[in-house]
Parts: structure tokens; sequence; C-alpha cells
């Protein structure tokens, strides 16, 4: 059973609870990205069951009444156990998506599995354009990536990056990230036809986004986590297309641990949710 102040982060533990949270999401006008906790598989095994919980997941999702996609971990599906069983994995997923009719994110892990990631999402979407990746603005390889990207069918989700990368790769510190994030952004506003997808709770980023949406006219779409600024996720979900990231899962102590490291006001947005429940 997952506790009051993890359940700010995780919406359950099973199928039937996080549709619900999605169906409460879309009362409020907000959509949801849901993940199926689960990571850094080394063994098969475990890969190819959660490569199925996924498929199952889909048919649900295309089933409920919800408005919902996935995203997927590459590191859960194969890619700790070499890049041939990722892509297989994940195509499995994808077909099982492309006849339901289901939008299939793809994450972004550390720089180790950068390249592998972008070349499966590359082979992939060009057969199903529904489809989007994530990548991360802390790393100095990303507007290559991105010049890549905008070429491409599907979506580009940019994010700030939670991983502790090596200096030689990355930026370091708040200014240099944000700088780089601005201008990645603009970027896609740009250069990319589709949708631009805007995962950040940063206010500063969000207005930046609203800005270049007016500049060029592309479509965006911004994106959340469950229980962080949910307040203003409904707000914004007044005149923009807003996605909550919502995870579930018996696997949810090393997520939730890993959302409170990361910001120290994460843990007090959890906090004040259970005082004011009174549990």
């Amino acid at each position: 059973m997952i506790p009051p102040i993890a359940r700010r982060f995780v919406a359950g533990e099973t199928p039937a609870e996080v549709l619900e949270h999605a169906r409460q999401l879309r009362a409020d006008g907000v959509k949801s990205i849901v993940n199926l906790l689960g990571e850094h598989y080394h063994d098969p095994e475990p890969a190819a069951e959660d490569a199925a919980a996924y498929r199952r997941l889909v048919a649900d999702i295309a089933q409920a009444d919800v408005d919902g996609c996935i995203s997927v971990k590459p590191s859960q599906v194969g890619l700790g156990v070499d890049a041939e069983t990722f892509e297989a994995n994940l195509g499995d997923i994808v077909a099982t998506a492309r006849d339901e009719g289901v939008f299939v994110w793809v994450d972004m892990e550390d720089h180790t599995t950068t390249d592998a990631t972008l070349d499966a999402f590359e082979r992939l979407v060009s057969e199903y354009p529904r489809m989007g990746v994530c990548v991360q603005a802390n790393l100095k390889r990303t507007r290559d990536d991105l010049e890549r990207l905008v070429d491409l069918p599907g979506k580009v989700r940019l994010v700030k990056g939670a991983y502790d990368e090596p200096a030689d790769i990355s930026l370091k510190g708040r200014q240099a990230v944000n700088e780089a994030y601005e201008e990645h952004l603009e970027y896609l506003f740009r250069e990319d036809g589709g949708t631009v997808a805007v995962g950040s709770h940063d206010p500063r980023m969000i207005e930046r986004a609203i800005d270049l949406h007016g500049a060029y006219g592309t479509d965006f779409e911004i994106q959340m986590l469950m229980g962080v600024r949910e307040d203003a996720q409904v707000e914004l979900a007044r005149d923009y297309e807003v996605y909550q990231y919502v995870p579930y899962g018996d696997r949810w102590l090393s997520y939730f641990s890993r959302r409170v490291m990361e910001r120290k006001e994460n843990l007090v947005f959890a906090l004040r949710a259970v005082a004011s429940a009174g549990v």
C-alpha cells in the first residue's frame, strides 16, 4: 500500500487506479501521460513482463474514458539487456499502440542511453508518427539532437534534465541550464513543424513558450509531473493543452525518493497535501 505522502506523486499500484486518476484529470481539462514504474532491468524476463504490461495498458487506455497516452523508459523494456531487446520490446508496444490509436512517448534516461534511444525512436516513428521522445537541455549535445529530430515525424519533449551527468558533456549550474533550455525552446518553435512539448514546471519557461507560440504559431503542449503545481496545471488547461505525467505501479519507492531528492519543495508539497487531507 502506498502511504499518503507518496500518493501525492504516484497514482496507485494498479491500472484501475491510474485510469481512475486519469478520468479525474480529464474532468479538470488535464490530459494524462501514464508511466508504469520500473527501470534498469538487466535481465530479459522483467523487461518482457513490463513490455507486456504496457501493451495491456495501451488497450485499457483505448477503451477507457480518458485523454491519455503512455511513456516508456528504455531501461525498463530492455536497453539494460541490449539495444536489440529494447527495440524489439518497444516495437511490440508501438505495434499495439498503432492498432489502438494511442500515443507513445519514449522517456530519456542518462547520457549512456541517448544514442540507442534516439536510434530506436527514429526507426519506429517512421512507421507510427504518433510518437514522441524526450531530450534534456543540460546535455551539450542537445542542439545536434534537436536538428536531427525536427525533420522527423512525432513530437519532442524538452526538459531541463534530472541526471547528474559528467561535467565534460553537460552544463552545470541553474543559469546555464535555463539559458540552454530557452535557446532550445526557441529553436523548436522556429524549426519544428509539429507540436513542441514543454516539459517544465518553471513559470518562466512556460511563459516563454506562450510568447514563442505567439511569435511563430507553432503548436505546443505543457507537461508537468503529478504532485507538482497541480493547481497551475488546471489553470493553464483552461487555455492550453496540458498533460500530467502520471506514474503508477508497485515500484513506487525509488520514484518517490527521486522526486523528493530533486527538489526539497516537492516534499513540502507532499506534506501540505497530507496535512490538508487530515491524514
